[in-house]
């Protein structure tokens, strides 16, 4: 479900038709702000080695992810939000076409599915690909739509991992809020591997595979202006701080996180 109504104007602003697409444009967002609600704290991966009931709802694929979608797809549906939803869509063929925006934009935020990330990196690869596009081989509403819909695909991606492409204070507090939830689950036997033991290490590779290479295609297709340089800059300089500082960090988490544990245990 591509952007309706494009405009010359627009695609010169590269924003591909997005911005003269209202719908599009909420269903992003709102796509970021719910596209975690009602997350169990545990990868896709660990729902399927517990056997979790989502894993037969889903069929295995997205399950938190889908789950996301469902939970407020039914909070959405309450008579409290009726004025919301007239405010979003006044008929059928709307709605369809919002929470399909919704389904999808919800779905490119699963970066562990290496199938949907290939489909992903195959269509980035058509809808970009500059020596096509020079010999006029895509047709204009082809190419437009379609570099709509992978555009979107990575922007919530972004949204996801903003705080990376943050300042450093911010990346570091929400860092740290990621790593307690993965040692919990950990903790819990909800999780093979002690997460403090590869979270310095695993960091720099997060930055350079996918945070890095993320920011920089945002940058290529312009999508946030000149914006995208600042993005790009952010995560470039948190990935060189934590170089130097991640592995005493990963220390100071583990140090505060077992200190109120302790403090908490003794007040009950």
């Amino acid at each position: 479900s591509g952007p309706q109504d494009l405009d010359t104007g627009d695609i010169a602003g590269h924003s591909y038709g997005i911005t003269s697409d209202p719908l599009t444009q909420f269903a992003v967002v709102f796509s970021a702000i719910i596209h975690d609600a009602g997350h169990y704290g545990v990868p896709n991966a660990q729902l399927v080695a517990e056997n979790d009931p989502m894993v037969t709802k889903y069929k295995g694929k997205s399950m938190a992810e889908q789950n996301s979608v469902d939970v407020v797809w039914d909070l959405l549906m309450q008579p409290e939000y009726t004025d919301l939803r007239t405010c979003i869509y006044s008929t059928d063929e709307e709605m369809r076409r919002f929470r399909q925006l919704l389904v999808n934009v919800v779905m490119a935020t699963d970066i562990a599915d290496k199938e949907l990330g290939a489909l992903r990196k195959a269509r980035w690869n058509v809808a970009f690909d500059d020596d096509k596009a020079e010999h006029g081989m895509l047709s204009s509403d082809l190419d437009r739509n379609r570099k709509a819909t992978i555009v979107i695909e990575h922007l919530i991606q972004a949204s996801d991992v903003s705080h990376t492409m943050q300042h450093w204070q911010v990346y570091i507090k929400w860092n740290e809020k990621f790593f307690v939830e993965c040692y919990k689950a950990w903790q819990q036997g909800r999780a093979e591997k002690d997460p403090s033991l590869n979270w310095y290490k695993g960091e720099i590779g997060f930055f350079d595979f996918y945070i890095i290479p993320l920011a920089k295609k945002l940058d290529s297709c312009g999508v946030f202006g000149v914006s995208s340089h600042e993005y790009l800059n952010y995560a470039t300089a948190n990935r060189d701080e934590w170089i130097q500082k991640g592995e005493s960090i990963v220390e100071g988490y583990l140090e505060k996180y077992k200190t109120q544990k302790t403090n908490l245990e003794e007040d009950i």
